[in-house]
């Protein structure tokens, strides 16, 4: 049973170390998609939601009046909402932290660039539509095989759901890129399962974006659930296996006409449905 704890916070923004993105903001510490492969309870200050990951939330409950102080004296840049937790999940759609966080941003002139697993994102379309340009909205899609999804993140809505989402945003206009993350051994890194979600990416205009997984500790463990060896994950480290996996992926993004980056790079632009549906 999930389980939520409300704390205050001093600040709201941080400074980001990723190459596209000059702040982070996360509205919440803890997840409960309770994603198997997930490696951000070591980077989780809240020790209860860390060891707990998937059952205990914090809500940050002063989050939005922190920001409304901070974003008059913070240079204006990107915003990552959000980089540690999704934005998104289930307390969302009760606690409207990250909508409100975002209005505050948009209205002081930042950029926001969302990454989520929920369709709830959907909700806020109205905000990305009415300040286009200023607005990129990413979706993590690791498969697009149903059962696959459930067993690696085990709460997350299914994969066509976030497509649909992504697809509504596209057709609004708004700057979209699918997150192929992570490529993990034994279970998404075949190439039929790559080229759903590089086919799915292509169809509505939006970037594709990979990675492989990041064996930190406590993972390989989570992924066990799964059916997946230790041994068989260990690829994950291997350069002849990375090697493959992008070369697949490469010549999937050219059988598709997708344009594709590696995970931590900075964003090529995207382009939205009508854009790339004309040519553009």
């Amino acid at each position: 049973m999930a389980r939520y704890v409300r704390v205050k916070v001093k600040s709201a923004l941080q400074r980001s170390g990723l190459p596209d993105l000059d702040y982070a903001l996360n509205p919440y510490a803890g997840c409960l998609h309770g994603c198997l492969y997930c490696y951000a309870p070591l980077y989780t200050r809240y020790r209860d939601a860390a060891e707990n990951w998937g059952q205990v939330v914090y809500i940050k409950e002063n989050l939005v009046e922190v920001l409304e102080r901070e974003v008059r004296s913070r240079r204006r840049g990107v915003v990552g909402v959000a980089t540690i937790t999704d934005p998104y999940q289930p307390v969302e759609r009760e606690e409207r932290l990250t909508r409100r966080a975002v209005e505050v941003l948009l209205r002081h002139g930042f950029h926001v660039s969302i990454q989520t697993k929920s369709d709830l994102v959907l909700r806020d379309l109205d905000l990305a539509e009415a300040h286009r340009g200023r607005v990129d909205v990413g979706l993590t899609v690791t498969t697009l095989d149903a059962d696959t999804a459930r067993l690696i993140e085990p709460a997350a809505p299914p994969p066509a759901r976030r497509l649909r989402a992504l697809r509504e945003y596209s057709e609004a206009g708004v700057e979209t890129w699918v997150f192929l993350g992570p490529v993990i051994p034994g279970i998404n890194d075949g190439p039929e399962s790559l080229e759903g979600v590089v086919e799915a990416a292509a169809e509505m205009g939006a970037l594709l974006i990979y990675d492989y997984l990041r064996l930190k500790p406590g993972i390989a463990e989570r992924l066990a659930a799964a059916g997946v060896s230790e041994e068989t994950l260990r690829a994950a480290s291997s350069r002849r296996w990375r090697r493959r996996v992008e070369e697949t992926i490469r010549g999937l993004c050219v059988k598709h006409g997708a344009l594709c980056s590696p995970a931590f790079q900075p964003k090529r632009v995207g382009r939205d449905l009508t854009s790339f549906l004309s040519g553009g």
